[in-house]
């Protein structure tokens, strides 16, 4: 009678259970999904990109006389960054499993904060498998927003205090 050794190694399957896939990231599509994160460093990184470009564009045009042109593709550019923010917007949505429809509250002023708050599905959802994890250049992007507003905050608050140090020293000075 043979009996069954405890010792052999086991014959089912064995894998990592928790491997995922994950969609890949696509800026110029309506299809897919964005995390937090991602999509407020890509909205701030589009941002401040075209920000740059056009200001080039203003002073290059500007200095050559042609400021209808520079103005036209200055207004392209940015039409180009509305339609990709919608884009981000609507990928954010599937995030949070909703329609994209929802993305039409970005024209409600403050509302739009929603997409940075509202936290995506954990897992792949109607819309697909969950976005990658961030990496470090899309959560250092994702940084430069509060670092500005705070410390857009303190100058605002500290420079008008010096200069009211300042006068009253140079009064007491005399």
């Amino acid at each position: 009678m043979q009996t069954a050794n405890p010792y052999t190694a086991p014959k089912a399957a064995v894998g990592d259970v928790d491997e995922q896939d994950f969609q890949p990231v696509r800026t110029f599509s309506a299809e897919g999904r964005i995390g937090r994160a991602r999509y407020i460093g890509y909205s701030i990184g589009w941002a401040l990109l075209v920000g740059v470009c056009a200001g080039v564009i203003a002073a290059a045009t500007g200095k050559a006389g042609a400021g209808t042109v520079g103005m036209l593709v200055i207004f392209a550019a940015y039409a180009a960054l509305i339609v990709v923010q919608i884009l981000l917007t609507i990928q954010r949505c599937h995030d949070f499993n909703t329609s994209g429809w929802v993305s039409l509250l970005i024209l409600i002023p403050f509302v739009n904060l929603l997409f940075w708050l509202i936290p995506g599905t954990d897992g792949p959802n109607r819309f697909g498998a969950p976005p990658p994890p961030n990496t470090t250049g899309t959560i250092f992007l994702a940084l430069i927003l509060p670092i500005v507003f705070t410390v857009g905050i303190m100058a605002a608050i500290a420079i008008p205090a010096y200069q009211t140090y300042t006068q009253r020293a140079h009064m007491h000075q005399q």
